[in-house]
């Protein structure tokens, strides 16, 4: 099964983990034998009803539960396996467990097609949910339920689409549609906000599809980033926002920001854990504390695989290495490099063989190179900004000129709207290292809690400082010009 930790009474096949984290386990592992099977599993311990167990097995007698996120499962876990994998089999013995799922919630949504009021996990273990509260999120948990029945049920009509199922495909198409309509009316504003303003939310409604139009992805794609930032580029999503972030960000034209939260290493982080040792995910961000202690809550494990969903990311991002085609019976070969990284390489073998995408920056200079098994096609498009083209099997190798590094960057004071400094990567290190000369404590608590906006500046929250502190950031950005 796929479990989450190994190492206390537990392990069980938690649905909302693999839910999320089965596109990165299909480019990693060949996992089609072994999700088969489970899959399997979750056909027959789900509910008459169609509901599906929070673990499968049921070990919990959770049939009826039905969470969103988690019962998804029974349908974009097949998905998943169709698009990476190849499989189209799995979507002939699955289909009839997918349907149960978006029914059962077609059902619990009602008229209006709003799920409202069930018991829901939501963005399970935001950070800033209380620890004895996980499920206490800032995103709305009926606006991540009924987002991911949408989700769900748009998936599904794709799924009967490609089985040659027209008439499922036309119904459950036209459920998406109300389903689409009725969580716009009910969660987003006319000016493109979403209730419940939080970064999840917004990754919701960029990644599945639920926003309107180019100027609103664009202007809740502003808002995403701009709340990243507030936060200090640290993470402020769960179980549901954080492997749709990097994504989202990304599309709408902030990979920067994308990049910054990738590379941060104050808690809640990604890196955080390996600034401590950690070669594992763990479930809580903070399961490990600073001083080395372990975190006296609940719900502490140092093997979680389910927030790992971002190394998909890195492999069809950064790397540039994606399935164009179920199975990788095409590829698109797209790196977006990033200023924190001078080389990336992904390797994935297929049914056909091995797909590879690798680059290298040397100055302005970056080189990438492709190999493209036979019988396949790969289209590109280098970041450059020129036009994609089709290639076909073979070795391959592109030189492109990028902008040099920290061309953007703006010389800061302590004037400078801290936002700016954030965005500087020099000028941050420089405030954090001046302000841990003053005092480490303070330093920490200062650079968590402090909103990185366009009107705040160090000069203006200098009267909060300990004596010094301005003096030695002043200095430090005076060094750096």
């Amino acid at each position: 099964i796929p479990t989450d930790c190994p190492q206390r009474d537990e392990r069980m096949g938690w649905t909302g983990d693999i839910q999320v984290f089965a596109p990165t386990a299909a480019f990693l592992y060949d996992c089609d034998a072994f999700l088969s099977s489970w899959l399997d599993d979750l056909a027959i311990e789900q509910a008459a009803s169609g509901s599906v167990p929070i673990v499968v097995p049921d070990v919990l007698g959770s049939a009826d539960m039905g969470a969103a996120a988690w019962g998804d499962a029974a349908v974009l876990v097949p998905w998943a396996m169709w698009e990476r994998l190849g499989d189209r089999s799995v979507l002939e013995r699955q289909f009839a467990s997918m349907t149960g799922w978006v029914d059962f919630v077609a059902r619990r949504a009602g008229a209006d097609f709003i799920w409202a009021g069930d018991f829901q996990f939501g963005d399970w273990l935001d950070p800033s949910a209380p620890p004895d509260r996980p499920q206490a999120a800032k995103a709305d948990r009926d606006l991540v339920a009924t987002a991911y029945f949408y989700r769900s049920a748009r998936t599904l009509a794709r799924a009967a689409d490609v089985l040659g199922r027209a008439e499922d495909a036309r119904r459950y198409d036209d459920l998406a549609t109300q389903v689409r309509a009725a969580w716009r009316r009910a969660f987003v504003t006319p000016a493109g906000r979403i209730m419940s303003d939080a970064q999840t939310a917004y990754a919701l409604a960029l990644e599945f599809g639920l926003a309107d139009g180019a100027d609103e992805r664009a202007a809740m794609g502003n808002r995403l980033a701009q709340l990243v930032e507030i936060g200090g580029n640290r993470i402020g999503t769960g179980f549901v926002g954080t492997p749709l972030i990097q994504d989202a960000l990304t599309s709408t034209g902030h990979l920067d920001v994308a990049a910054r939260l990738l590379v941060q290493t104050q808690c809640p982080s990604w890196l955080y854990p390996v600034t401590l040792g950690a070669t594992t995910i763990w479930e809580r961000w903070d399961s490990m504390l600073a001083d080395g202690s372990v975190n006296p809550g609940e719900m502490t494990s140092f093997n979680h695989y389910a927030l790992g969903a971002i190394a998909d990311w890195l492999h069809r991002t950064v790397a540039g290495l994606a399935p164009a085609a179920p199975g990788y019976a095409s590829i698109r070969i797209a790196p977006q490099p990033i200023d924190q990284l001078t080389w990336a390489r992904a390797a994935h073998t297929s049914r056909f063989g091995v797909h590879e995408v690798a680059w290298n920056r040397d100055g302005d200079a970056l080189t990438v190179t492709a190999t493209v098994p036979p019988n396949t096609m790969a289209v590109v498009r280098l970041p450059d900004g020129a036009a994609e083209f089709t290639v076909g099997s073979g070795q391959h190798a592109w030189t492109v000129t990028l902008p040099p590094l920290d061309a953007n960057a703006q010389p800061v004071t302590i004037e400078s709207p801290l936002v700016d400094v954030l965005r500087n990567p020099r000028a941050y290190a420089a405030a954090e290292h001046a302000l841990g000369t003053i005092s480490p404590e303070f330093a920490a608590g200062f650079l968590a809690n402090v909103e990185w906006t366009q009107t705040a500046t160090f000069a203006a929250l200098g009267i909060m400082m300990p004596p010094g502190a301005l003096e030695a950031v002043a200095a430090e950005f005076a060094s750096l010009a």
